[in-house]
Order: C-alpha cells, then structure tokens, then sequence
C-alpha cells in the first residue's frame, strides 16, 4: 500500500505522511550520532566516527563544520546533503556580513537553512535533504544558543540535543 504514495516527495498518504521524508529520517538513523550541551559558559559539540568497513580506506568524513566565526554545526546523515547545505550556510554569513556589517544571528541562519530544507518537501522532482543538523553558535543578544534540525524542516532550540544513531538513548 505504501508504494502508491512514495514515489513523489508531494504526495500524501491517507494517514497523512510524508514517505520520502520518514526515509530521509532512516538515513539520518543509521548514520554516526552527533551530540550538543549548551552551559552557561559555552556549547559542547561531539560526533561519532563510524567504520563502515575494514575494507574501506580510513578517510575523513567531516560531522563537524565551522560555518562562521560564531557558529559551528554537527551533522548526520548523507554527507553530499550537508556539505551543499554547509555551503549555502556559509554563504548566507558572508552575505549578510556584506549586506548589514555584522555577524549573522544564528537563529537567523538556521531558519534560513531550514526553510531551505522544507522547500525541498514541497516542490516535485526534488528529494528531501537527508541530513540533520546540530547547530551552535553565540551572539551579542541571546548568547550562547543550540539549535536542532531536521530534514522537514523543522527547526527547534534545545539545552541539549543529540542526532543519528542511537540518539534517543544519548
């Protein structure tokens, strides 16, 4: 029954789901766990590295990204997703330092990143992201901030979230 309603990213099943993004959400599962802790006095950000095979050779896939002096981000999921993503983050900084002098406000980027994750849940022929991100970061007005996000879209501030496998238990 399912087949009929996840071929296409706009589709709704009669239960109202979103097939294509419960399986970026798999994805996101199976993948290394990533962990944030905000303290008063700063944010903690730690992954996992996973060896998927001893036959593989030991390369370095980065979970963890500098996106602007003020904010670092944690991922998990498909890789190629949070590279484009981490890109486009890095990007927006630069504009806005550009645009207004200043540092952008990190709630300002991640809502910017996760309107562009939903954008890929509505529109056809586009996959959903399958990647989640751990976003940390400080600025003048709220300081020390921790910000998880998920491949719907949605975008949530924690004191303390964790991403990937097993991250319920964490």
């Amino acid at each position: 029954m399912a087949r009929r309603y996840d071929s296409r990213t706009t589709t709704f099943s009669p239960e109202g789901r979103l097939y294509q993004v419960e399986y970026a959400v798999e994805a996101i599962n199976h993948a290394g766990a990533a962990i944030g802790i905000r303290t008063t006095t700063g944010i903690i950000l730690a992954t996992e590295k996973r060896l998927l095979s001893k036959l593989l050779e030991n390369s370095v896939t980065e979970k963890l990204h500098r996106i602007d002096s003020h904010i670092m981000a944690a991922s998990a999921g498909v890789n190629a997703d949070a590279e484009i993503l981490v890109n486009a983050a890095r990007l927006l900084c630069q504009r806005h330092k550009f645009n207004y002098g200043q540092s952008i406000p990190v709630e300002v980027l991640v809502q910017n990143i996760a309107d562009q994750k939903q954008g890929y849940t509505q529109f056809g022929g586009l996959r959903p992201y399958g990647v989640s991100f751990i976003f940390a970061g400080w600025d003048s007005e709220n300081g020390f901030q921790l910000y998880q996000s998920d491949p719907s879209g949605n975008y949530v501030g924690w004191q303390a979230a964790a991403i990937g496998a097993n991250s319920q238990t964490a």
